[in-house]
Order: structure tokens, then C-alpha cells, then sequence
């Protein structure tokens, strides 16, 4: 259940201007040698014996044929849930992808691995419910550097062994410590606030290479549409830094501010576009078929210090004049490059999270046996006034015991019609409904969280028990930067409900979702149990304790997108009439998008409500 905010102006910064160069500052034929250069493909054809398996098939599936960069040849493992594949990449480097390209005889459960040594062996990617293909996971935000790789296989799809056309690996050695100019920056850690997907990580602004025509699709970070966005280098220790080139896809920033830091929390500004340049720049107005990217080479007045270094948006480029919103995306950056001496290749992806101990109690509970809704838990809310209209969803919320109210033992959120009878947000509706949270009363990072339910059927009618971030009304992160999990929705049809996670790189209808049907001929007009366990490392869903779903972090990172699940969200209960997610099924235009006459005729009739026997909130303590 999306809610969309508006962007608002960045915080005004104390500049140091500088005049940048034109040049680049040195050559780079040697790094771009290897730039996005299937590295597993080049270390076997240095060495075929680097490749080692558990066994093969038969001689003409040996595991040397998913290295060989021929897509026609493969690898067909032993028949055994536990075959593996390994390889000697030569040397250690910082792998920012692997690409499996499976035959019919995929894995449905395996394990990629990386080791420094031969012997001891870090997992970076776990796949539990592999449908073959080709797959491409990325490594970015983890740690996974060393010189041997590994699949190890969990569980076969089918009969026969694993099989594999090829086996890709990608990434670079780190920039190590220098006492003579070099890029510091090659390979090394890379962070951002956001980012637009998985394939566009700020992780491959280090790897060495750019398209010479600054167009192409190459390996580049893109921010989501937010002029509010950074990407930073880490370079591993202090630093003499003397210039800073960048390497921009068409989507670049106007103006922007480069900054360095000693700790990675207090930023200094040496550098921001000149009042002409950015004028320069931002008339510059082309579509986007036709735009280019641009170099940038920083030379600063003089050198300054710093382990980090960072390029902070402030406005985003716009492709048409005058810009409407939807012209504008997020800041695109092939390549950022720090050049100087020191640095040290021992920079490192911090360790992700792991699971929490301690033991769950309850920390949130309403089993609305009060006369009333609890206020002091809940908050009622309303359209014009704590939300706009949303998904092209027909009714208005509105705070009335009409539509809100507590009724032996239950919440009822109930859908009401008055043709032309309300005003809300500017606009005149026809239809009303219940919406409510507990944003300023309660909101909590990690848990689980549960209600009992009973739901309308009527095709349109769209219930929906959710979490969303509480950020949400931050401009500088808005949605789907916030972060959606909805455990529960339901677009009146009797016998199914679904779950999904909303973020940047997997929102809307490119959620990460999935569809439950009740077994046992269950509808949704009964009373069930829906429940999320949310975890530092997953998202696991439950209808009647039978788990639905899972989506592990790793997975999601690897795949889709950034996990923006590690801050508070807070509980909504709402009954939506129509919009985009029931129009999407019933394909319905008239009287209401997503909502059928027949719907709006049960409305009238009254009855239309969905019904909350109790919410509850547990965390581990």
C-alpha cells in the first residue's frame, strides 16, 4: 500500500570553490584492460588446472567447460545434492558479481563461497529456491574478497547432477598503499544513501572502467530520484589527495559538492562547481535519447587530507525545458577516481548484522475491548490532512465512528457511500473508509508482528494490515526509500491473500512479493492469523503459522536492491475501496477504477468492513 512524499532543498554548506581542469590526469589503458572482464574465463585460460570439481557427469561435461567462455558447453557435476565447482582466480581480488548461467539441471539450493586461502571458506550468497536461468548475484554491501571461488551445491532441482553453461566472476584488484600518484580509489569499499538497484550499487564506481562514449549501460551507481544523494570512496588510511576525477552517465549532477573525511562522519567541502559552470550545466537540456555523460577532472588549489571521500548531490540534471518532475532521475556516475599517494588496499566492507538473542515479549497489544479506539495507541487517519489520495484509490479516510470504531471486541474499519457527501484534501468523494497507525505512538526496528482478521469479499474492496518506515515523511528519503512490508492484502477475492517488501529497486509491481491460497477451501471471510517475523537478516511471513514467504536480506541484496529494513517502521490498518492494485486483476474503469458497480452496490448496502480482533507487537528483550 505505496504512500509517496514530496523532495525538498538540501541544507545550505560553508564551499571551497575550485576551477576544474580539463584533462584527465593520467592514462588508464592498463586498468581498463581488465574492467569488466570475465575474471574467472581469463585466470582458466591461464591455468585449466585451476578449476577443480567434486566430479562430473561424464568426459564431456567437465568442469573446465563452465570457464571456458563458450555458452554452448557446461559443466555437469556428479549426481549428489553436495557436488561442487571451484576455481583459483590466480589472485586475490574484490569480486563485485558472479553470473551462474544454468542448463535444465540447476540448483535449487547452493552456496557461492570465497577464501583467501584454499581452506577456509566465507558464503556471500545462498540461494534457497533457485529456478535455474541465468543468475546474477552482486556482492555489494559484503565483504568478498579473496583468490578462490566455490559453489557447493545444497539440493538438485532434478534427477540429474548440477549444470552449469558458465560460471562468471567479476571484480579487480584493490589500489594498494602508494608513495607514488596512483588512483586510490580502484576497487576499493564504495558506500551511497540510496541506490536504484542491485545492478546499480555504488560499488561500481571503483572498478576501473567507464563506456568511451559515456552513454552506454555500463557498470555505473545511480541514485533513486532524490536530488539528496552521495557516493563515497573509502580509501583505506589518510591520504594526499590532489584530484578527483568523475566519469558521468547522462544523468549527472548539476551541482555537487566534493568532501573529504578523516572518520567518515565529519565531512569537509573543498570543491563545488563555479556559479558559471553550474549555469553551464544546467542548460544543458536534453532528452534522454540524445544526452551524454560528461568528465569532470577536480584539480584542487592545493592538496588536502582525508581516508574518505565523498560527491554529494545537491541538484540533478534535467532533460526537458521546463522539467516536470517525471524528467528528472537519479544521479548516474560510471567511475570516481581519487588520485594521490597513501591509501591502503586493507579497506573493507564493514560486517552486516547478524541475528539478534534474547528472547520475544510483547512490547505492542490492542484486542480493542475498549468502548473506544485507544488514542493513546492508535491514530486515526485522514485524507487531506495526515495523507493524500493514494494508488488511484476511490475513497477518502475520514475520522468517524461511522468508519473507525471498536464493537465487541473488535476493530471495525467500514466502507461507506454518500454520493458527492464528502470533502477531503480538496477534493469531493464518494465513498469513505477507516484508516489506522501507530506512527508518534509506537514504532520499533525488528519483531514480530501479528493480527487476527476477518475481510470483505467484494471485488475492489483492498484490506491491507502493513508496516511502513517512518521516514516515510522525510523528503530526503520519502518512498520507496522508507521501506514497505505488507504482511497482509487482499483485493476481494474470496480464497487468496499476499505478502510483499517494498524498496528502492523492487517497489510496486516489481515488489518482492507472493500469493497465498487459503488451504482447505479457507476464505478470506473468516477469521486467520496474519504475521511477519521481521529480523536484521530476513523477512519471513505466516498466515495461520504456515510460512508463506521468505526473504532474506542476502538474497535481496544480491538480486533486487538495498535492504532499507534496519530502522523503525510503524503498524496501518486500512480498508482501501478500488486503485491500482485491484484494477491491475479485475481490469475494472467504471464507476471506480478497481471497484465494479456491484462492489459499490454491497457499499450502499452497508456490511462492507473489515474486522480486527487484536494486533500484537513482540521483540526480543
Amino acid at each position: 500500500m505505496p504512500t509517496r512524499t514530496l523532495l525538498t532543498a538540501l541544507t545550505a554548506l560553508t564551499l571551497l570553490v575550485a576551477t576544474p581542469a580539463l584533462a584527465a590526469p593520467a592514462p588508464q589503458a592498463a586498468v581498463a584492460a581488465t574492467w569488466d572482464t570475465d575474471r574467472a574465463a581469463a585466470a582458466y585460460a591461464v591455468n585449466p588446472a585451476a578449476v577443480t570439481a567434486s566430479g562430473s557427469e561424464n568426459a564431456g561435461t567437465t568442469p573446465g567447460l563452465a570457464f571456458d567462455g563458450d555458452g554452448a558447453t557446461r559443466w555437469s557435476s556428479n549426481f549428489a545434492d553436495d557436488a561442487w565447482i571451484r576455481l583459483d582466480l590466480g589472485t586475490t581480488l574484490r569480486v563485485d558479481r558472479v553470473t551462474l548461467d544454468w542448463e535444465a539441471a540447476y540448483g535449487r539450493r547452493y552456496v557461492l563461497e570465497i577464501s583467501r586461502n584454499g581452506t577456509d571458506w566465507t558464503p556471500f550468497y545462498t540461494e534457497t529456491a533457485g529456478t535455474g536461468g541465468s543468475v546474477t548475484t552482486s556482492t555489494y554491501p559484503q565483504e568478498v574478497t579473496g583468490r578462490y571461488i566455490r559453489l557447493r551445491g545444497l539440493e538438485r532441482a532434478t534427477p540429474y547432477g548440477y549444470s552449469l553453461y558458465s560460471f562468471k566472476v567479476y571484480g579487480g584488484e584493490a589500489a594498494p598503499a602508494s608513495t607514488t600518484r596512483t588512483n586510490l580509489a580502484l576497487n576499493h569499499p564504495a558506500y551511497s544513501n540510496y541506490y536504484q538497484h542491485n545492478g546499480n550499487s555504488p560499488a561500481y564506481v571503483t572498478d576501473g572502467g567507464w563506456p568511451a562514449n559515456l552513454k552506454d549501460d555500463a557498470t555505473r551507481w545511480a541514485g533513486d530520484w532524490n536530488a539528496d544523494r552521495w557516493v563515497s570512496v573509502d580509501l583505506g588510511a589518510t591520504s594526499t589527495i590532489d584530484t578527483v576525477d568523475f566519469y558521468w552517465e547522462s544523468a549527472y549532477a548539476v551541482d555537487y559538492l566534493l568532501q573529504v573525511s578523516d572518520d567518515n562522519t565529519t565531512w569537509r567541502t573543498v570543491y563545488e562547481p563555479s556559479a558559471a559552470d553550474i549555469a553551464a550545466r544546467r542548460a544543458n537540456v536534453q532528452a534522454p535519447a540524445d544526452a551524454t555523460g560528461r568528465h569532470d577532472t577536480v584539480t584542487l588549489p592545493q592538496p588536502v587530507t582525508g581516508r574518505y571521500v565523498r560527491m554529494l548531490g545537491k541538484e540533478r540534471r534535467s532533460f526537458y525545458n521546463p522539467a516536470p518532475y517525471t524528467a528528472q532521475f537519479g544521479y548516474s556516475l560510471y567511475e570516481f577516481q581519487v588520485w594521490g599517494t597513501g591509501g591502503s588496499a586493507a579497506a573493507t566492507y564493514p560486517a552486516l548484522p547478524g541475528d539478534q538473542s534474547g528472547t520475544y515479549r510483547t512490547t505492542f497489544f490492542d484486542d480493542f475491548t475498549s468502548a473506544a479506539l485507544d488514542r493513546s495507541k492508535w491514530r486515526v487517519v485522514r485524507t487531506g490532512t495526515e495523507m493524500g489520495p493514494v494508488n488511484g484509490e476511490s475513497q477518502a479516510y475520514i475520522d468517524s465512528t461511522d468508519n473507525v470504531r471498536t464493537q465487541n471486541g473488535e476493530l471495525i474499519l467500514a466502507a461507506k457511500y454518500c454520493k458527492g457527501c464528502t470533502q477531503a484534501g480538496g477534493g469531493t468523494y464518494d465513498l469513505t473508509s477507516g484508516r489506522i497507525d501507530t506512527n508518534t505512538h509506537f514504532d520499533f526496528t525488528y519483531g514480530k508482528v501479528s493480527a487476527r482478521m476477518k475481510l470483505p469479499v467484494g471485488d475492489g474492496f483492498w484490506p491491507a494490515f502493513w508496516l511502513l518506515g517512518s521516514n516515510v515523511d522525510n523528503p530526503s528519503v520519502s518512498w520507496p526509500a522508507s521501506g514497505e512490508t505488507d504482511i497482509m492484502e487482499n483485493i476481494g477475492y474470496p480464497n487468496w491473500t499476499s505478502t510483499s517488501l517494498h524498496g528502492p529497486g523492487y517497489s510496486a509491481d516489481g515488489n518482492i512479493g507472493a500469493r497465498q491460497t487459503f488451504p482447505n477451501a479457507g476464505t478470506i471471510d473468516q477469521w486467520h492469523t496474519y504475521a511477519v517475523e521481521w529480523t536484521p537478516t530476513a523477512m519471513r511471513f505466516y498466515v495461520d503459522d504456515n510460512l508463506v514467504q521468505e526473504t532474506t536480506r542476502n538474497k535481496l541484496e544480491s538480486t533486487r536492491g538495498q535492504w532499507v529494513f534496519d530502522h523503525n517502521q510503524y503498524v496501518i490498518l486500512n480498508l482501501a475501496l478500488g486503485g491500482a492494485y485491484p484494477a491491475g486483476w479485475n481490469q475494472v474503469t467504471t464507476p471506480y477504477w478497481g471497484l465494479p458497480q456491484s462492489s459499490v452496490d454491497k457499499v450502499a448496502a452497508g456490511g462492507v468492513q473489515a474486522e480486527v480482533d487484536w494486533v500484537r507487537v513482540e521483540q526480543k528483550q
